[in-house]
């Protein structure tokens, strides 16, 4: 049955150097397998002695949005994932090991990793994106800008993924059909990471909620009780840089639109990165020493903790070390 299956799905995606392994060559198999059992009103998770391929395989027809995300090679996947494994830190892995509970179980959960430039949160992401795609599931990574949206592998920006309108309120919704391509999709999506989260209005993860639970309920009932309609979401980035920008906006506008006051925060699970690898690079202990020096006085700047110059009166004026210079 797999002879043919890549010259048909070259023609598909239209993609004459596209390359399947074994392993996605006995999916697309078990995937036919599986249309031949629903003419006869049957299924593949029927019949527990067959290999049962992951839900990104069946049921996926014509669509090209789920067989762009499903065109990933696992096996290469799955060594990436291997080689980034070995480098996580501690904090790392206390985010990694709920995160990936969470997309297998299916109950949904909302998860924030909250760290500073440098501290392995884009890291993070690659790790988490390279294990669930080398076990054939669906990621979808986004982020509020292209720029952002680019340091993650198949990243989009979050208005285009979700079809986010652009003017925003509290009971705003995606413009999903039921039958588009897009709903297919997120109906096969494990996990979904959203980068640079406190940029964005709250009102955005409020409009996505409702609308994955609106599509999911058609999975099963029970998912329109879930956050994000059971989908895992994990959302990141520093609270000390770009906050939503509100035009004419006074401070109460924006802080009343980040998302720690979204009725959301309330089951979110905080993770923090303290650890900035970008800055334990140092090739002696003096050099560690000043780098760890620098560090802690750049968070400082941006928790407001470093005074403005004796005799100037300007807030935003500070005073570089020496040492620095």
């Amino acid at each position: 049955m797999i002879e043919d299956i890549l010259l048909r799905r070259r023609r598909l995606v239209k993609n004459d150097k596209l390359i399947l392994n074994e392993k996605q060559l006995e999916f697309y198999a078990l995937s036919e397998i599986h249309e031949l059992f629903r003419s006869i009103g049957k299924s593949l998770k029927f019949f527990d002695q067959l290999p049962q391929p992951p839900d990104s395989y069946l049921n996926f027809g014509n669509n090209n949005l789920v067989l762009e995300e499903a065109n990933c090679d696992v096996l290469q996947m799955k060594a990436e994932y291997e080689k980034l494994l070995q480098s996580c830190n501690q904090e790392q892995m206390q985010v990694h090991n709920p995160v990936l509970q969470s997309s297998n179980s299916g109950d949904g959960g909302l998860f924030f990793v909250y760290g500073s430039g440098g501290c392995g949160k884009t890291y993070l992401w690659r790790t988490l994106i390279a294990k669930l795609r080398s076990e054939g599931e669906i990621v979808l990574p986004v982020a509020i800008s292209g720029i952002a949206a680019t340091l993650m592998p198949g990243g989009r920006t979050a208005h285009s993924r979700f079809k986010i309108p652009i003017i925003l309120d509290e009971f705003s919704v995606c413009g999903i059909g039921h039958d588009s391509d897009i709903n297919q999709l997120i109906k096969q999506t494990k996990l979904i990471i959203w980068g640079e989260a406190p940029m964005q209005h709250r009102h955005a993860f409020e409009c996505l909620d409702r609308s994955l639970k609106d599509i999911m309920k058609a999975v099963h009932p029970s998912r329109l009780e879930l956050p994000f309609g059971g989908i895992t979401v994990v959302l990141g980035g520093d609270f000390r840089q770009i906050l939503p920008v509100i035009p004419l906006g006074e401070r109460d506008d924006v802080v009343s639109a980040v998302i720690t006051r979204s009725r959301l925060w309330d089951i979110c699970n905080f993770f923090q990165l303290k650890q900035n690898i970008r800055l334990h690079k140092g090739n002696s202990n003096i050099e560690l020493e000043q780098l760890k020096l620098f560090g802690k006085w750049v968070l400082d700047i941006g928790e407001g903790k470093v005074a403005a110059p004796e005799g100037l009166h300007n807030d935003d004026a500070i005073t570089i070390p020496d040492m620095f210079l």
